[in-house]
């Protein structure tokens, strides 16, 4: 589609739910106007997701739409689903035309689907997947999509172009080593030790909490700092030693930013997200994996220990004696930390959202 003179390209980014969608598809549109200051960027969205709370915050218009939500197991739910899909794809549809879509870039999940299925045939189709494994959202959109963008190779999808994935600005930007100081201040921690940061996604993980914390002794004694993020809904119980450098724990961390500054080496899960920031960023991490589901944060993950960037523990032999086996040698090593620090870097994921904005322009432009 040909854009008329007289406005910039109408870009409707699709990717509500959850973080792992919603920050992709903003980082894509930070980067569509830091290129084309005259373009207009609409999000969709669903009722469900955190996208009402995060989309408007961010200075983007938002759109909602209905959800498709694909049953796991047959039952009277995906009965009904064909007559949803029509429901979802009619009123998407006038959504398009409303705002004068000129494309519409998709990053799967719930919001996505109707949104593909919407645009086909009338408004040109840009997808990206962050994952390792696509989902079936993704697959179907693949199917129409001028373009396909991907993280990782071997994702399955048709034509698809390996480019990261996109970051927020202030993520890409973050130079740890000059917030260094204000990060340890603001959390309480040691100026100099060698520091480990522990999360286990939004929520906590009890296995990392429980493994991580059982190991307070061992890191006081090597003069190793911790900054634990034990999620909302759980705590831990950790022993302080005088003299030692502190071991913080917090439930949530809503200042990634200087969490990230802070730290030394990361203990995580290994959502695509986190493995991208944690890789842009360089930090040298251990992965541990979600003990469920088809496996997709282990594929996350596994570039990342390739490239010398990461190590990866399964959840179940997630002990205190192997955390320690793990972190203490990473963190007591300086020279080992910066070569795992650039090796992350060197992942791909810095340029993603520039890339993906101009893949996205170019089809506008056609």
């Amino acid at each position: 589609m040909t854009t008329p003179a007289n406005r910039g390209p109408c870009v409707v980014v699709a990717g509500g739910g959850t973080a792992g969608h919603i920050e992709p598809a903003l980082a894509l549109a930070d980067a569509v106007r830091r290129i084309r200051p005259d373009a207009r960027v609409v999000a969709l969205g669903t009722e469900r997701g955190l996208e009402k709370q995060i989309i408007p915050a961010r200075g983007y218009q938002l759109e909602m739409i209905p959800p498709v939500p694909m049953p796991r197991k047959p039952n009277v739910d995906l009965l009904k689903l064909p007559l949803k899909v029509r429901s979802a794809i009619k009123q998407t549809r006038e959504v398009l035309d409303r705002v004068g879509a000129d494309v519409v870039v998709g990053f799967g999940g719930y919001v996505a689907l109707p949104a593909y299925l919407a645009a086909r045939g009338r408004t040109p189709i840009v997808v990206h997947d962050s994952n390792a494994k696509a989902g079936l959202a993704n697959k179907v959109g693949a199917r129409y999509a001028e373009r396909v963008a991907v993280a990782v190779p071997g994702t399955g999808l048709p034509k698809a172009e390996v480019i990261g994935i996109p970051l927020r600005g202030s993520i890409i930007g973050l130079d740890r080593f000059r917030l260094r100081a204000q990060a340890r201040q603001f959390f309480g921690l040691h100026p100099t030790a060698p520091t480990l940061l522990v999360f286990g996604g939004s929520q906590g993980a009890q296995s990392i909490n429980d493994a991580v914390s059982a190991c307070a002794g061992i890191f006081a004694q090597r003069g190793i700092g911790v900054l634990h993020a034990h999620g909302p809904k759980k705590s831990v119980a950790v022993q302080q030693f005088p003299g030692a450098p502190r071991y913080a724990t917090v439930p949530y961390l809503e200042r990634m930013d200087l969490a990230y500054a802070a730290a030394d080496a990361v203990l995580c899960r290994c959502g695509a997200m986190t493995v991208a920031e944690v890789s842009a960023i360089g930090l040298p991490a251990v992965y541990v994996p979600l003990p469920h589901g088809n496996g997709e944060q282990a594929l996350n993950a596994q570039p990342m220990v390739d490239a010398g960037a990461a190590l990866m523990v399964k959840d179940e032999d997630l002990t205190p004696q192997a955390v320690a086996e793990l972190t203490v040698p990473l963190l007591t090593d300086p020279l080992r930390l910066k070569k795992m620090s650039a090796a992350a870097q060197g992942t791909g994921h810095r340029e993603a959202a520039d890339v993906l904005a101009r893949m996205v322009l170019e089809v506008v432009g056609k």
